[in-house]
């Protein structure tokens, strides 16, 4: 278990903690925060130069809610964000209505409907990625890592076979260039 790692620098970081408590306090359904931005703050602090908020390019935040299934309802929670915290690049999705979109917006065949944030966190692109983090009510930092913490945690880079193929991860790894932001990361591919 490698939980209290994760735990310990996303507490350090008042910039993470201060967008943890906007979500929790949006009142979407199930929100956590997920992807990149946990990624570049632990791979900022362990393997780049520290942890900048300004290079995050968006604040993936993920909920299920299984009553609207709407773009609408994106764009509804991303603008609730926005007005408590304007400053992150909010980007909120419904992980309950990713069947409806996923399969035109990245191709491939049919996916299933998400039942629970745990299932979708598992599909996201790489190991490291898929991980999510969120406040419970009581101020303890809750974490949703159904690949476990070891890429995230040790830098490693790795292609997350459930829905990305290699030619995908290839522009991921082009577009995202790990081994240039941070330098001690090791790509597996």
């Amino acid at each position: 278990m490698r939980d209290d790692e994760l735990r310990d620098l996303v507490g350090r970081s008042p910039w993470l903690m201060r967008a943890l408590d906007v979500v929790r306090n949006s009142g979407l359904p199930d929100a956590w925060i997920g992807a990149g931005a946990v990624r570049d703050l632990v791979w900022g602090e362990r393997y780049g130069d520290g942890f900048d908020p300004s290079s995050v390019r968006d604040v993936d935040v993920v909920f299920l809610d299984p009553a609207d299934l709407s773009r609408d309802n994106d764009d509804r929670a991303t603008d609730r964000l926005t007005a408590a915290w304007p400053e992150p690049p909010w980007e909120a999705k419904n992980q309950a209505a990713v069947h409806t979109w996923y399969p035109a917006t990245f191709g491939g065949g049919p996916v299933a409907p998400l039942r629970t944030i745990a299932d979708a966190v598992a599909t996201w692109p790489e190991y490291a990625t898929a991980v999510a983090v969120r406040l419970d009510a009581y101020d303890q930092i809750a974490v949703c890592a159904p690949h476990g913490l070891d890429d995230l945690l040790d830098g490693v880079w790795r292609r997350n076979p459930t829905r990305v193929s290699p030619e995908i991860s290839r522009r991921r790894l082009a577009r995202h260039r790990p081994a240039e932001r941070w330098p001690a990361v090791r790509v597996v591919t």
